[in-house]
């Protein structure tokens, strides 16, 4: 696993043309199965000033950065604040896994803010974002035959089962396989064998049992949630990208 503390994006938050409010490691690294070729995934939040938000210019809502280090593809990804809140306030797992990462490259009291407002955000339909990405997954894997696909969409029903149950976002597959007991047993092994290469291919039948099996329990975990229907942190939230964008 990618020590991200070791990660020096000092010199990349310079050249940012605004605050970067945070960036955390996201991808294959965030979901515990990384190999030795694989990218470094890392999102964020950059703050646009309210100028760039009133003129007539398009402002760069979303920003890419990719670069070479030493030898590791390096892919940035931030949004304004502004979208950044309105993902949240969506049913999408994927914005509250790079805000939530324990993965932290970059930070500022901000980001602790907008971590301390994320439970207001969580609801039972978060569910329906785990079984569709899961399901995107799954349709890769039956074209390509490869493993990342496959654990990418087994890791996305264990998040969601695992959300529904206990409210907290958790996206690490090896701590998901200890806490989901209904989690297959063989994903353990596909791990390893992902970690190993980057674009390893499955052998065998494909999985389709454990996957409906798992489709099923995520059924049943999101009718028995406490999430509620709704979240609350919306006027939070708000206030907060004001306050922010004042300041």
């Amino acid at each position: 696993m990618l020590d991200a503390m070791t990660l020096d994006l000092a010199p990349v938050v310079a050249r940012e043309p605004d605050p970067l409010l945070f960036a955390t490691v996201s991808g294959a690294h965030l979901y515990g199965f990384p190999s030795r070729d694989s990218d470094v995934d890392l999102r964020g939040v950059h703050l646009l000033p309210a100028r760039a938000l009133l003129g007539l210019r398009d402002p760069e809502l979303t920003r890419t950065r990719m670069w070479d280090d030493d030898g590791v593809e390096m892919d940035l990804v931030t949004h304004d604040l502004r979208k950044f809140a309105a993902l949240m306030l969506r049913p999408n797992g994927y914005v509250l896994e790079q805000l939530l990462s324990p993965l932290v490259v970059h930070t500022t009291p901000a980001h602790e803010e907008l971590v301390a407002l994320a439970p207001g955000v969580l609801t039972s339909h978060h569910a329906h974002h785990y079984r569709g990405f899961a399901g995107t997954q799954w349709r890769l894997f039956g074209s390509s035959g490869e493993l990342k696909p496959l654990l990418y969409a087994f890791r996305a029903l264990l998040t969601g089962i695992h959300l529904m149950r206990s409210g907290e976002v958790q996206a690490h597959l090896p701590t998901l396989l200890d806490e989901v007991p209904e989690a297959p047993a063989h994903l353990a092994d596909l791990v390893a064998a992902k970690v190993a290469a980057e674009h390893g291919g499955y052998a065998g039948a494909p999985p389709t049992a454990d996957y409906e099996a798992l489709h099923a329990v995520l059924d049943a975990a999101r009718a028995a949630t406490a999430l509620p229907e709704r979240g609350s942190a919306f006027e939070a939230l708000d206030a907060f990208v004001v306050r922010a964008r004042g300041a």
